[in-house]
């Protein structure tokens, strides 16, 4: 440190720093012990539940996304790691395993070259990189981050990876032994959502959806398509649902929510769409708008971005408010102002929860989800374009 001591008394036209550049003769000053580097600290063995993790897609150096780990509860230093993830990655969460999965993709000259896709495995406990599966063929779907192309089945031992050339697919892949076990086509259908034991429905341009069960060599064992299940043309589902146990609550551009039942074997619909509601003060309407539009906490109440400026193509904007709706009373309980247009929400699991937003502007703000408070915000200081965001268990 005493190059840098004198670095920074040449550049700042400072006399001298004695108290950086050592110990002066007869001062007394005790000098700065010498710095390890690099210099880690390493995580606890259990995460706290006030800590998610957000997909950075880093849209100044998209090649270089990240998925990184913040402590929500920590106004002066929250972000707590970083997990590499390449160009478009998707990533998975798993404290069984102790593993974070990311799905990602490599050319060898950084943006052009030979393409490879791969999943890594990476050590909750450091953090660092311990194996990897080469995905064959090119396949893997590259798109802004959704969470349902890289999803588990099979009580996390199997991962399925959504292929787009633009051919559908999905990739059945044995985490355990380390190998790809079968492709799987998907003409006309998109995104994982895993149904069952051992299987995953997916949602069809046609608003059908289509199960499938697997067998031990990840073949499809059975699959059955449910017809009209989405009003394409004027109620669209968001791809991305909100999880209450095994049920996947979809919500449409126009603020329908659907729920499906994805226990069994094949998915179900449940029976008795509702909407979000009306408020006044929206010019033109309110509706939900977003990117992770809606999302749940640990007791089933659903959190949903609203736009008042929703209109025709205005379902990626942002919300300025999170509605609460409890799906049992099929009602709205709840009204949360935001402090800017956000694009993702989230919940926490603790003991007193709280809704973790993404702004536009790339802030992370925290709210108490159960007053609606404004707590604290954790300004852009933790990700450069945060996507999606994935509560701790």
């Amino acid at each position: 440190m005493r190059w840098f001591a004198r670095l920074c008394s040449t550049a700042l036209g400072v006399a001298a720093l004695p108290a950086l550049a050592g110990a002066a003769p007869g001062t007394g000053t005790a000098p700065l012990p010498e710095e390890t580097i690099p210099s880690v600290t390493p995580l606890p063995a259990q995460w706290p539940k006030s800590w998610v993790l957000i997909n950075d897609l880093n849209f100044n150096a998209i090649v270089d996304g990240r998925v990184v780990v913040v402590d929500t509860a920590s106004a002066d230093h929250p972000l707590k790691a970083i997990v590499r993830s390449a160009q478009f990655g998707n990533s998975l969460y798993s404290a069984k395993r102790q593993e974070i999965l990311t799905a990602e993709t490599f050319y060898s000259r950084l943006t052009r070259g030979e393409r490879t896709d791969a999943i890594t495995f990476w050590d909750m406990k450091d953090l660092k990189p311990k194996g990897e599966i080469v995905l064959p063929g090119g396949k893997r779907q590259l798109s802004v981050v959704y969470p349902h192309l890289f999803q588990f089945t099979n009580d996390e031992k199997w991962a399925l990876v959504a292929n787009f050339t633009p051919a559908q697919s999905v990739t059945v892949v044995d985490l355990d032994a380390r190998k790809v076990l079968n492709e799987i086509d998907l003409p006309g259908c998109s995104q994982i959502y895993p149904t069952g034991p051992r299987g995953f429905s997916s949602l069809c341009a046609d608003g059908s959806i289509f199960s499938a069960t697997l067998d031990a060599q990840g073949k499809v064992a059975t699959s059955k398509t449910i017809k009209a299940v989405q009003d394409i043309d004027n109620q669209p589902l968001f791809s991305n649902p909100a999880m209450v146990g095994q049920t996947a609550w979809f919500i449409s551009q126009k603020g329908l929510l659907q729920g499906f039942d994805l226990s069994g074997e094949v998915a179900k619909v449940i029976p008795g769409s509702f909407s979000v509601g009306t408020a006044p003060g929206a010019t033109p309407e309110w509706r939900p708008s977003g990117w992770q539009v809606i999302n749940s906490d640990a007791a089933g109440r659903l959190y949903v971005l609203m736009n008042p400026a929703g209109k025709e193509g205005s379902h990626k904007d942002g919300g300025t408010e999170v509605w609460v709706i409890d799906p049992a009373k099929k009602a709205r309980v709840a009204r949360i102002a935001l402090k800017g247009q956000s694009i993702a929400v989230a919940v926490t699991r603790e003991a007193q929860p709280h809704m973790v937003v993404s702004r536009a502007d790339g802030a992370i703000d925290v709210y108490d989800a159960a007053s609606g408070a404004f707590v604290r915000s954790l300004g852009a200081t933790v990700a450069f374009s945060p996507m999606v965001i994935t509560p701790v268990e």
